[in-house]
């Protein structure tokens, strides 16, 4: 696992070489921001939390990170690198880790840039802040595994607008799994069967998270699906 660190900082770096990187992250805030303030009606909820924040983040992640993601094998075949990549001394295994926690660390850095929303809440109120801090645990976690499924699909193809379609409809599907209006279409199911899928949803084992609490199943959850995404991807690479 020697080659792990090289990769990730030549991949970590190499997104900040680039102005689609600084364009991402100011649209990411904005849009972030935009949803909390309008959609999630912050003011009106007269409440000093960062609810209407995590609450939008499942939803803006399935097209940020995706959008993200898509590129870390796709344009690796594309653009022929990936051939060269093989003739290096790296394992695929490291390759695949390298370029993960690359994007993670990116990804986590837009979410902690979302810091003013932090302030804004202390300023205005006297938030419970441990909610706040778990959230923000969960969030960077919950991006882990949004990544790590985008990262199997880049893997599939050299094309990255159908990496990122598959990454929509993968990560939506395990979005709404979750949500209360899908699960509600779900009532003619025993009630057995709906908990059984709501239990592969994002926004299921993240709920804990938002309320201040660090469970072992939810952290379970997302690392058990990033482990096995990134090994689909391994496995992909290797055939």
């Amino acid at each position: 696992m020697t080659q792990i660190l090289p990769l990730f900082k030549r991949e970590f770096f190499g997104y900040f070489r680039s102005p689609v990187a600084y364009v991402f992250l100011i649209v990411f805030l904005v849009v972030s921001s935009g949803l909390t303030f309008y959609l999630g009606r912050f003011f009106d909820a007269r409440v000093a939390s960062l609810d209407a924040f995590f609450s939008m983040q499942p939803w803006i992640y399935t097209f940020f990170i995706s959008a993200v993601g898509m590129r870390l094998w796709a344009e690796e075949k594309r653009s022929g690198t990936w051939e060269l990549l093989l003739t290096l001394p790296v394992r695929i295994s490291e390759a695949v880790m390298g370029k993960f926690l690359a994007g993670w660390a990116f990804i986590a850095t837009g979410i902690l840039l979302t810091f003013p929303l932090m302030m804004t809440v202390g300023y205005l109120g006297d938030p419970d802040w441990g909610p706040i801090f778990t959230g923000y645990v969960g969030s960077i976690l919950m991006a882990g595994s949004f990544l790590a499924v985008c990262s199997f699909t880049s893997a599939l193809t050299k094309n990255q607008v159908i990496s990122f379609v598959i990454s929509i409809v993968i990560n939506l599907g395990l979005v709404f799994l979750g949500w209360s209006v899908f699960t509600n279409l779900l009532a003619f199911l025993p009630l057995a069967w709906v908990d059984a899928l709501s239990n592969f949803s994002y926004t299921t084992h993240f709920n804990g998270f938002t309320r201040g609490l660090i469970a072992f199943k939810d952290l379970v959850f997302f690392l058990s699906l990033s482990f096995v995404s990134l090994l689909l991807t391994v496995l992909v690479l290797e055939r």
